[in-house]
């Protein structure tokens, strides 16, 4: 078997922190074979840089996805297209800069990995995530393996309608963005993992890595404020996938969860 550990929304300091901590045990302790992570919320909660992704690549990161905060930071546009092993949500307009699919390799085994965004919900100008997965597993599927597909998505409907709707065409569907694991990771009838969400890796002592005050004080009156990252009860979350490497098919997927 291979085994794939895809890491929920890396959130600020905290985030990165953990991973540059707890990472490479990890990947000893699971034999894991290939590391995935999403590193939109990597800079102080918003986006991400390129010193940052290049930290997260040097502490055993395989691949980093983004998503709806991709261009947060000011220069990522820039360097997004220097740095290998990141890929932006493939169902961006075309003209963004930045690679929309990455391929990594262990063992002989490629594994094809890509980002949809929801269009529930969330503002961003995107193609539909059911054809822009059609479009990219076609492209993909000559040159991989297997396929893992991420859907950056607020509504968990339209997240467990595209693991059905990609049941046995890739062998995982895993949803990120609301930073809460979910309970439903399973294998769908068709050999394919999925995860509404696979939860946030930073402080969860907060309010999706938030400090708690100022959102609940933005709840009660409506004032503008900034959320500062917090700091308490920091894991890692993530949905460590095993692979049967003749049939590309999930045969296991369970909830990781690092203090």
């Amino acid at each position: 078997m291979l085994k794939l550990l895809f890491i929920g929304d890396i959130v600020g300091r905290p985030g990165r922190d953990i991973v540059n901590e707890r990472l490479a045990s990890l990947r000893t302790e699971h034999a894991l074979d290939f590391v995935v992570a999403n590193g939109e919320n990597a800079a102080a909660g918003a986006g991400i840089t390129g010193a940052i992704a290049q930290s997260l690549l040097g502490a055993g990161i395989d691949a980093i996805t983004l998503g709806d905060h991709v261009w947060d930071q000011r220069e990522w546009a820039h360097e997004i297209t220097t740095i290998e092993h990141v890929c932006r949500p493939a169902n961006l307009p075309a003209a963004c800069p930045g690679w929309d699919h990455l391929i990594i390799e262990a063992r002989g085994f490629r594994v094809g990995v890509f980002t949809v965004l929801g269009r529930q919900y969330l503002g961003m100008k995107a193609e539909c995530p059911f054809l822009c997965a059609d479009r990219m597993i076609d492209q993909l599927r000559s040159q991989t393996d297997a396929i893992i597909v991420e859907i950056h998505a607020e509504a968990t409907s339209e997240k467990q309608a595209l693991g059905w709707y990609l049941d046995g065409r890739v062998t995982a569907v895993l949803g990120t963005h609301t930073h809460v694991p979910t309970a439903d990771a399973c294998v769908l009838p068709k050999g394919t993992a999925f995860m509404c969400d696979v939860g946030m890796t930073g402080p969860y002592a907060s309010v999706l890595g938030r400090e708690v005050e100022p959102v609940v004080a933005k709840f009660l009156d409506g004032m503008p404020r900034r959320f500062p990252v917090a700091e308490g009860d920091v894991r890692l979350s993530g949905a460590m996938i095993e692979i049967d490497p003749g049939m590309a098919r999930a045969e296991k997927i369970e909830l990781l969860t690092v203090r």
